[in-house]
C-alpha cells in the first residue's frame, strides 16, 4: 500500500520558459513525502525534453507523455498514475510557495477535510496581489448545504463566485475525486476549473477555507484567446459545462437556486467571451448589456484582462462604440487597433461619454470606481451590466439555450433584443 501523502499533478503544454520556475518551486518544497506528475500533452516545444531531464535527477518525478488532448484529458491522465491520499494541482506556468504542500496537508488533516481551499497571489508583469477568500473556516455536511454551496457559482452579487472556480488553489481527497473526473466528458474544453471544482464540491461533506495565499497566479496577457473565430463552437461548449454543472448541483440545491446559479453564471460567461456586445452572424450587434451606451458613443475600456481585451477586439468587427481610450493600473504594452493600454492618469471627463469597467466582479467593480472617482472621473458615465433576468432570459433563449443549458444551433436573429 502506498505511502505518498499527496500527488501533485502538473498538465503541461507550450510553456518551456516558464516550466523550469515551476518544477524547482515543487522540487524544494519543505513538506518532502509527495510525487510530482508532470503530463507533457503532446507539448511541441521543449517542454518534454525538461521534464525528462528534470525526472533523471529526482526520483519523485514522474513524466507521461501522451497524445495532445486538451487540459482535462492531462488531468484525467495524471490522476489515473497517482498514488497518493490526496491530489494537488499545479499549472505549469505558475509556481507556488515553499510551505504550499505542507500547509495544504495539515489543513486537510487538522479538519478531516474532503476539500481545502486556500489564498493566491495574482501576478502580472511583475505586479504581485494577494487573494484571500472571504468565508474562511470549517464547515461541516450541513454547513456547505446552507450557506457554501448556494453561494458557489453565485453569491448574490452579479457576477462573484462563493467559490473559486481554480483547482490550483485547492487540495482534493483522491478517492472522491477519481469518480468525478471519470464523469466529466473530454468534450469540456471550457470552464475545466469550474466543472471539476463544483462537482467535487457537490459531494464534498466536509470543506476548510484558509485565508493563507500559497499559489502564485501567473496572469499572462499572452495566453488570453482575444477573438471568438466560431460562435456557436463556444456557446456550445459552455453549453456542455453548464449542463454538467446542473447535473451534479441538483442534488444538493432547489431547483430556482440551481437555475438561477447556472443561467446567470452562463449569461457571464457569454458577455466575456463575446466582448460584452453579442453579434450575430452578418456581424451586426445582437445584444449590449451596457443599457447606457448607445451606438458611435465615446468609450473608455478599462480592464487590460481577458473581458477588456474581448471588448476591444469585438468593437473592431462591429465597429459600434468609438472606444478613444483603453486604461489599466496594470497598463504595459499590449496594442488592439489604434488602442494602446495606458495608464487611469491619462483619461479626463471631456473626452468620453461613457467608461467600461470590464469585469464581471462586483467587489472589483466597485474598488476600481473608487478609485475612478478619487481621480475625477464623473460617476454617472460610468456603465454597469445590465443583470435584468427577463433580458437575460430573453439573450439566452435567442441565442439557442434550452432550458437545461444546452445550445440548440441556429440563427442568431439580426435584431437587437434590448438596446441600440
Amino acid at each position: 500500500m502506498s505511502t505518498t501523502k499527496i500527488s501533485v499533478i502538473v498538465p503541461i503544454y507550450r510553456i518551456e520558459q516558464y516550466l523550469p520556475k515551476c518544477i524547482d518551486s515543487l522540487l524544494q518544497q519543505s513538506f518532502v513525502d509527495f510525487e510530482l506528475i508532470l503530463v507533457d500533452d503532446g507539448s511541441p516545444d521543449n517542454c518534454p525534453q525538461i521534464c525528462d531531464d528534470y525526472a533523471k535527477n529526482d526520483k519523485r518525478i514522474i513524466v507521461i507523455h501522451k497524445k495532445n488532448g486538451g487540459l482535462l484529458s492531462a488531468r484525467k491522465e495524471g490522476l489515473k498514475h497517482a498514488k497518493g491520499k490526496y491530489i494537488a494541482y499545479v499549472d505549469g506556468d505558475d509556481w507556488v510557495d515553499k510551505y504550499y504542500l505542507d500547509t495544504l496537508f495539515k489543513l486537510a488533516e487538522a479538519n478531516n477535510a474532503d476539500l481545502v481551499i486556500t489564498g493566491h497571489f495574482r501576478e502580472f508583469n511583475g505586479k504581485i496581489e494577494t487573494i484571500k477568500p472571504k468565508m474562511v473556516g470549517i464547515y461541516d455536511e450541513s454547513k456547505l448545504k446552507s450557506s457554501i454551496i448556494p453561494n458557489a457559482i453565485y453569491n448574490g452579487n452579479f457576477c462573484e463566485h462563493g467559490i473559486s472556480t481554480y483547482v490550483w488553489n485547492k487540495l482534493f481527497k483522491k478517492e472522491l475525486l477519481v469518480p468525478v473526473l471519470s464523469e466529466i466528458p473530454n468534450e469540456i474544453i471550457m470552464g475545466e476549473d469550474a466543472a471539476i471544482t463544483y462537482s467535487y464540491l457537490s459531494i464534498t461533506k466536509r470543506l476548510v477555507i484558509s485565508s493563507i495565499p500559497l499559489y502564485y497566479y501567473r496572469q499572462r496577457h499572452d495566453s488570453i484567446v482575444k477573438s471568438i473565430e466560431n460562435p456557436k463552437t463556444e456557446y456550445y461548449r459552455l453549453g456542455l459545462l453548464m449542463n454538467l454543472l446542473k447535473a451534479k448541483l441538483s442534488t444538493v440545491l432547489d431547483k430556482k437556486s440551481l437555475q438561477l446559479q447556472i443561467k446567470l453564471y452562463l449569461y457571464s460567461q457569454i458577455l466575456v467571451r463575446s466582448g460584452g456586445v453579442v453579434l450575430n452572424e452578418a456581424g451586426n450587434v445582437f445584444f449590449n448589456p451596457f443599457s447606457k451606451i448607445k451606438k458611435n458613443s465615446k468609450v473608455v475600456v478599462y480592464s487590460s484582462g481577458s473581458f477588456g481585451q474581448h471588448i476591444l477586439t469585438t468593437n473592431l468587427k462591429s465597429g459600434y462604440f468609438k472606444v478613444v481610450q483603453w486604461i489599466d493600473v496594470d497598463f504595459h504594452n499590449l496594442k488592439i487597433g489604434e488602442n494602446l493600454v495606458q495608464p487611469i492618469s491619462s483619461i479626463t471627463n471631456e473626452e468620453f461619454d461613457y467608461l467600461i469597467i470590464a469585469t464581471i466582479n462586483p467587489s472589483i467593480y466597485e474598488l476600481i470606481k473608487t478609485e475612478l472617482q478619487l481621480m475625477g472621473i464623473d460617476n454617472e458615465k460610468i456603465v454597469t451590466i445590465t443583470t435584468n433576468e427577463k433580458d437575460i432570459d430573453d439573450v439566452l433563449h435567442n441565442l439557442g439555450f434550452d432550458e437545461n443549458f444546452i445550445f440548440q444551433e441556429k440563427q442568431i436573429l439580426d435584431k437587437s433584443l434590448l438596446h441600440k
